[in-house]
């Protein structure tokens, strides 16, 4: 006898979406989810859990974000509150969870220390503003276009001031103030050398220790938590001489819920905010994008990235007005959501609400907390943005992706965040057109923009190969550039699929050229089928394209013929196998 659903609705069946934009896509998943499936009892467990391991996973977490972005562990948590629960609410994603994440605490520390914490949230509501107009737009889809360079050298770059901003608390350096700008950190942080205490350094190795042998040996347990935890444990048992939550920031620091109210707001406010603000909202849409791009890839659905914009613009505008800061869609406590057994969006308004109840109950506990063990626990994420691997392959792929993953790397680091991002889009754009000028002069024959009427110049059996595939291979023809304008085709054609057929021949004759960003969305495919065991197939690779793939590392992966004929054969003999 199955269990009788919480809420049954009538379960239309499905419509195909008008093109051009269907206000259904405006629909939160919140809803839709239960009206097409209902809500049992099995559901409501299974989220509750998940909604518990991903909070036990964010309150270390947001608490350390936001000391680390200048402002109090209570201001993180009721973030994650807030935000957390509203992204769930009206997000366009099954499994986003929302709150502070690293990517902010550069911007967020930049705000404070200059316009103090009214101006991070007139700025912060201002960014949510143009989120909600970016969305209505339709925007989104335009987000995810960013190309790979840019978004890897940005995220390389916070990574790197992430860590420089937790050397103070790492050695337990006494210093009355760490300074904003990189290069006078570091010349600061120098001058303190003298000022390590042992103690401290000793226990943010341990913590750290922890965390990395957890996540290696016990991948499921909650690594962070019990760092802290255990770290909090040792300094309470022992007495030792470290400077906790509480000594930083007051004995109620974690446990007391800021005033509602909204920040002081003019023309010459908004004014000098909003290069602030535009960077805060270009932050959000991109990373909520990316993190319902990567729980796409873990479960096979697919997100509304307009509705998922909106949502983030509603929970940036409120989250201020609670005394909260910056939010978005954390790839890592989304990972955690799937993985923990989530069945519906509910699982991230569950983990908001557990995150209220630690912290009105947990309280005194949190403020014995060593900011040492925090700072171990920034120092993990600093590592894992840090995108090594990709980093270290487009510095070794195409020159045009080095200047871009470079220039952007660097300014982000020694400059400014927002002129990183402008001048990696130019770069990128720059460069991009002028590979289409190479593409033009050694592919006469391949046009870069899809013709609008038939191709006549191509043999009829080209198009009659398409009905002759064999029972469970299923064929793709990419047409025009591989680059990042293009890269949502390739898993639009797996959706199409769905439920994905033994074996995918990717045809690339029409492909003249491939960036970074392509190859990246092409790896990204790649990776979907064979977590279905799908065999995949390239044929006709261009002799440049097939260059780019092997330099980058892809080939390996695949197989690859050199006619379609070929192909085809490679494809239905891996069905029979």
């Amino acid at each position: 006898m199955s269990e009788p659903d919480l809420l049954r609705a009538p379960r239309p069946a499905p419509v195909p979406l008008r093109a051009g934009g269907d206000w259904r896509l405006f629909i939160p998943k919140s809803i839709t989810v239960i009206a097409q499936e209902g809500y049992s009892w099995a559901k409501l467990r299974a989220d509750a859990m998940a909604g518990l391991t991903v909070s036990i996973v964010a309150v270390p977490l947001a608490m350390a974000i936001a000391i680390a972005s200048g402002v109090t562990p209570a201001q993180g948590l009721i973030t994650a509150v807030v935000a957390g629960f509203l992204i769930s609410a009206l997000g366009g994603a099954r499994f986003q969870i929302g709150g502070p994440t690293g990517a902010f605490i550069v911007v967020v520390y930049g705000v404070v220390h200059r316009y103090g914490y009214d101006g991070l949230a007139l700025a912060t509501m201002m960014a949510g503003a143009i989120l909600i107009g970016a969305g209505l737009l339709r925007a989104g889809v335009w987000i995810k276009y960013i190309p790979e360079p840019v978004v890897t050298g940005f995220t390389a770059g916070i990574a790197v001031i992430i860590f420089t901003s937790q050397i103070r608390d790492l050695f337990g350096l006494t210093m009355s103030d760490v300074p904003a700008d990189f290069l006078d950190k570091v010349a600061a942080l120098w001058a303190a050398r003298a000022s390590i205490a042992p103690v401290a350094f000793a226990l943010s190795l341990g913590a750290l220790g922890a965390i990395v042998l957890i996540n290696r040996f016990l991948p499921r347990w909650p690594g962070m938590l019990i760092a802290v935890a255990g770290a909090t444990a040792a300094a309470w048992a022992f007495n030792l001489p470290v400077e906790t939550i509480g000594s930083r920031f007051g004995a109620d620091a974690a446990a007391a819920l800021p005033a509602f109210g909204a920040p002081e707001i003019s023309l010459e406010r908004l004014r000098e905010l909003l290069p602030s603000a535009l960077t805060i909202a270009f932050l959000a849409g991109v990373e909520s994008l990316l993190s319902a791009i990567v729980a796409d890839g873990m479960t096979g659905r697919r997100h509304r990235s307009n509705c998922e914009i909106v949502a983030q613009g509603v929970a940036n505008i409120a989250a201020p007005l609670f005394g909260g800061i910056s939010a978005t869609g954390a790839i890592a406590r989304t990972a955690t959501n799937i993985r923990a057994g989530a069945q519906t969006p509910f699982a991230g308004m569950f983990h908001a609400l557990f995150v209220l109840v630690f912290m009105l109950g947990l309280g005194p506990l949190i403020a014995k907390v060593p900011l040492a063990s925090l700072a171990a626990v920034l120092a993990v994420v600093a590592w894992n943005m840090s995108e090594r691997d990709r980093f270290g392959q487009l510095l070794n792929g195409l020159a045009g992706d080095r200047v871009v993953l470079l220039a952007t790397f660097l300014l982000t680091v020694l400059v400014d965040l927002t002129l990183a991002i402008e001048v990696g889009v130019v770069l990128a754009a720059i460069i991009f057109m002028h590979r289409m000028a190479e593409a033009s002069a050694v592919a006469r024959g391949v046009s870069l923009m899809e013709p609008d009427q038939d191709d006549f110049s191509r043999a009829a059996a080209g198009y009659e190969a398409r009905s002759e595939l064999p029972p469970g291979v299923e064929m793709f023809e990419l047409r025009g550039p591989l680059f990042f304008g293009a890269a949502s085709r390739l898993n639009d054609a797996f959706d199409a699929a769905f439920p994905p057929p033994k074996a995918f021949v990717l045809r690339f004759r029409d492909v003249p050229l491939a960036d970074a960003s392509g190859v990246g969305a092409l790896e990204r495919f790649v990776t979907r089928c064979r977590g279905h065991n799908v065999v995949l197939v390239f044929c006709e690779l261009h002799p440049s394209v097939a260059a780019t793939l092997a330099k980058l590392g892809l080939l390996a992966h695949v197989e690859t013929a050199t006619t379609y004929e070929e192909a085809v054969a490679r494809a239905a003999a891996g069905v029979a196998r």
